[in-house]
């Protein structure tokens, strides 16, 4: 089990684009083609600062970064923010990192005067982890999009609505 004391930072580094392609690339869930999707947001924020709409929040247990999330408003809406990645360091998984992330990034997103966090995931059943720990963190199933990726990988859409 994983004991070290985490901490939460928000400015991300340039070390962050290395750290955030061997966390995704460690979990073994996500395809080749998105990894450099989730390097180029890092790259984009650290290029465009807040006017790239990216906000991050690592979770680091003093010698490196084991997890992170990357959120941001979604355009056209009042308070509606997407969960645009979430990952665990496949090391570090099941310690409990996750749930204190996903916790401290909902705090961010309130603090932006966010009224509701969207998470997307897919409906292969190899992230029936992933759709337990959205419902588990008492988000709601609003939607399930059959064949959206590709035939027989859907779409789940988890919300949760913060009180206001």
């Amino acid at each position: 089990m994983f004991r070290k004391e985490i901490r939460f930072r928000t400015a991300p580094t340039g070390q962050d684009i290395e750290n955030i392609r061997e966390i995704v690339t460690s979990t073994g869930f996500f395809y080749d083609f998105e990894i450099p999707v989730a390097v180029e947001l890092v790259e984009d924020r650290l290029k465009d600062g807040l006017d790239s709409g990216y906000y991050f929040l690592f979770a680091d247990d003093g010698e490196r970064t084991v997890a992170y999330s990357c959120f941001g408003p979604i355009a056209c809406t009042e308070g509606s923010y997407d969960l645009f990645w979430i990952v665990t360091h496949n090391d570090y998984r099941g310690a409990g990192i996750g749930k204190k992330l996903l916790e401290a990034t909902e705090e961010e997103v309130k603090k932006l005067g966010g009224r509701m966090l969207i998470a997307e995931t897919s409906t292969l059943p190899k992230y029936t982890p992933t759709r337990h720990f959205y419902e588990s963190n008492q988000y709601k199933l609003e939607a399930d999009i059959p064949d959206f990726y590709k035939p027989g990988d859907g779409k789940a859409i988890y919300i949760k609505r913060f009180p206001g």
